[in-house]
């Protein structure tokens, strides 16, 4: 349930977005929620291995090359997923930072600490 509850909170974050972005669009909630669930899988599965990947310019950047990544990757998910536009590079990696900002104040109003929805 838990899981279920973390997914349509991500897709009200990504549905709000263009009211905060002009650059992003999103065409219906079932559109976001489609984008949201490939957004979980890809930072699931492709995010750890590019993060390794990418570990000495990481360090080297002292951590800011996390959010060129995170970028590519919006913008990657905004290419596949059809009624969700992102415009350009500069464009998803501030989306990103504001879907994080948006998803993570959602799930601490809305998820309660103990595991219970």
């Amino acid at each position: 349930m838990r899981l279920l509850l973390t997914w349509f909170i991500n897709a009200a974050a990504l549905f709000a977005l263009p009211y905060l972005m002009h650059s992003v669009s999103v065409t219906n909630v079932g559109a976001a929620l489609v984008a949201a669930l490939v957004l979980g899988l890809v930072n699931t599965l492709i995010r750890p291995v590019l993060v390794l990947l990418t570990l000495p310019v990481t360090l080297l950047s002292m951590g800011l090359f996390i959010l060129v990544i995170n970028g590519l990757l919006f913008w990657g998910v905004a290419q596949v997923v059809e009624g969700f536009h992102v415009e350009g590079f500069w464009s998803a990696v501030g989306a990103a930072i504001l879907y994080s900002v948006i998803s993570w104040a959602l799930s601490t109003l809305l998820l309660k600490k103990d595991g219970n929805t």
